[in-house]
């Protein structure tokens, strides 16, 4: 059954294990999913702020508690993209 959610871009604090290659595929085999990318924002003595995004026919609360069982912590959902297709922002124009 479709979501509708296609696309998320997740600001989460994480503890530095696991390391992001072994969050990554543990985030990539939660069914739907069909890419993930994550960029380690920064980076302090016990955490890192990481952005990730995820793309495919997605379960937000899948997502959230593969996460949250690895000592994540969603800080905010920073972009949404839901419907039959991806959307890309608009480009707004100075006038």
């Amino acid at each position: 059954m479709s979501t509708g959610l296609k696309k998320l871009v997740l600001d989460v604090l994480k503890l530095h294990k696991p390391p992001l290659t072994e969050l990554a595929k543990g985030l990539a085999e939660i069914e739907g999913v069909e890419g993930v990318n994550i960029v380690s924002v920064t980076v302090d003595r016990e955490t890192e702020t990481i952005k990730v995004t995820i793309e495919g026919d997605l379960d937000y609360e899948a997502i959230q508690e593969n996460l949250t069982s690895n000592g994540c912590s969603i800080h905010s959902v920073d972009l949404v993209c839901a419907g039959k297709r991806i959307i890309e922002q608009g480009k707004t124009h100075n006038i």
